[in-house]
C-alpha cells in the first residue's frame, strides 16, 4: 500500500541529524515538522524569516501572525529567531542550511528537479525552491511516484522546467526510497505491502534493483 502523507514526512524525518539546519519546502515536506525524532535536536528554517520553527499549532496555540513560506500557522520552539527575508535567503545561499526537503513535479536520473511550474497551468511563481537547491548540498525531495494519470515523475530527462540541475541525490515517494547515482535511480526501500514490480513499472528512468532492498517499518 502507498505511504499517507504523514508516513512519508515520518519517513523523511528519519533522516534527520542532531544538530541539524533544516529547511522544509511546501506540501509534504512541512508534515516533517511533527516527526522530529525524540532526542534529536534540529533547528527548522522557513525561508520567509524564522529560525527554530515548532510543530504545527493546537487550537490554543494558534497565532496568525506566525506562519511559515507556505503561509501555514506554525510554532516556534524556545531559542527561535525571526528575521527578514533578505537574512534568511543569505542563509540558504551561504550554504548553511545542513538539508532540505522539497516537493517535485519530476526527478530525473541526472539528479535534476522540476519543481516550478506545468505549462497552461496557473502557478505562483519560483518561490525560493531555486535558491534552496543551489545552496544545499544534502536535498530530499519528497513527491508521489506517478501522477493521477499514472505517469512516472522518476524519468530519464524532466519535460518542465527546471528549478536545479544535477542536484538530487535522494527521493522518497510514497512507493519507495531511493537514490540517484551515475545516470540511475537505486531502488533501497520499499514501502510496506509495495512490491518491486510495481515500483519498476512505475519508474521511467533507468532503476537499479540490489538485492538487499528492504521494506520500511513504522
Amino acid at each position: 500500500m502507498a505511504l499517507t502523507r504523514e508516513q512519508m514526512a515520518q519517513r523523511v524525518a528519519r533522516e534527520l541529524k542532531d544538530g541539524y539546519y533544516v529547511n522544509l519546502g511546501i506540501g509534504i515536506p512541512t508534515l516533517v515538522a511533527n516527526y522530529v525524532p525524540d532526542g534529536i535536536d534540529v533547528m527548522l528554517q522557513s525561508e520567509n524569516g524564522l529560525l527554530g520553527m515548532g510543530a504545527f499549532p493546537t487550537e490554543d496555540e494558534l497565532d496568525a501572525d506566525m506562519i511559515n513560506a507556505g503561509k501555514q500557522t506554525v510554532t516556534a520552539r524556545k531559542g527561535a529567531s525571526i528575521f527578514s527575508s533578505a537574512e534568511s535567503f543569505a542563509m540558504i545561499r551561504g550554504g548553511h542550511v545542513d538539508l532540505t526537503v522539497l516537493g517535485a513535479f519530476e526527478v530525473d536520473v541526472n539528479g535534476n528537479i522540476a519543481s516550478w511550474m506545468i505549462p497552461g497551468k496557473l502557478i505562483k511563481g519560483m518561490g525560493g525552491a531555486m535558491d534552496l537547491v543551489a545552496g544545499a548540498d544534502n536535498i530530499i525531495v519528497t513527491m508521489t511516484h506517478a501522477s493521477k494519470d499514472g505517469e512516472s515523475k522518476l524519468l530519464k530527462h524532466c519535460s518542465l522546467p527546471l528549478t536545479g540541475c544535477g542536484c538530487i541525490r535522494k527521493v522518497l515517494t510514497d512507493l519507495a526510497y531511493l537514490e540517484i547515482d551515475n545516470g540511475h535511480f537505486i531502488l533501497r526501500e520499499c514501502a510496506p505491502g509495495v512490491s518491486i514490480e510495481e515500483i519498476v513499472a512505475k519508474t521511467a528512468g533507468p532503476l537499479i534493483v540490489p538485492d538487499d532492498v528492504i521494506e520500511m517499518t513504522f
